[in-house]
């Protein structure tokens, strides 16, 4: 019973630093980001960090990973309740964008911030990204399965195009200040684009 005690609290305490650094990263960047403010943000002490992570860019890592994780998660539930993978596509553009409004120090950090980790760039092997890809692909198969996504379409092509175009769209909309981009809008937009060269003419996909 006190080992299970011990345990919650040092998860308890790993979240709130990761939850920390993720609004400091995302606050102040990830170049003039502080071990100190990040212990100071999540109540504890500036050592305290170091039993958990060896330095700034393992935090950085780490938040994206675990981030990533929670976020397909909630997109497969989503998407799991939809019949078409037009649709799916659809939705799936809809939900990468509203993370920007609805997860704003995740957005950022992923955004701005992660691409200024040169351990990141340079070492990150993680499965996060493949995954996050892959459900995309999963979507792509099922509409090549139900003709209703052309056959010829190169799968590891377009869910790279589908995940550059969602990706530099939430750089515009996080860096844009006069919020003229209807989140919505842009959604069906890059969703409708996307489609138009790979669906099958004439289908009842829609």
């Amino acid at each position: 019973m006190k080992n299970s005690r011990v345990a919650e609290r040092r998860a308890e305490k790993r979240d709130r630093i990761l939850h920390a650094a993720a609004k400091i990263f995302a606050t102040n960047g990830f170049y003039h980001a502080k071990i100190s403010q990040i212990a100071r943000t999540a109540g504890v002490a500036d050592g305290t960090i170091y039993l958990y992570f060896k330095n700034k860019d393992e935090i950085l890592i780490t938040v994206f990973e675990e981030s990533v994780g929670r976020i397909i998660k909630d997109f497969r539930e989503q998407l799991a309740v939809l019949d078409s993978p037009v649709h799916k596509l659809n939705k799936f553009a809809h939900l990468h964008l509203q993370m920007v409004e609805t997860q704003p120090d995740i957005a950022a950090m992923v955004q701005l911030e992660l691409r200024q980790s040169n351990k990141f760039i340079k070492e990150y092997a993680g499965s996060s990204i493949a995954d996050y890809l892959n459900l995309i692909d999963e979507i792509l198969e099922e509409g090549q399965e139900k003709n209703l996504i052309r056959k010829d379409i190169h799968r590891g092509i377009a869910k790279r195009v589908l995940f550059g175009a969602l990706d530099e769209f939430s750089t515009v909309l996080i860096l844009a200040k006069n919020k003229k981009y209807d989140l919505t809008e842009s959604a069906n937009q890059i969703a409708e684009i996307f489609l138009s060269g790979m669906q099958i003419k004439n289908n009842n996909s829609k």
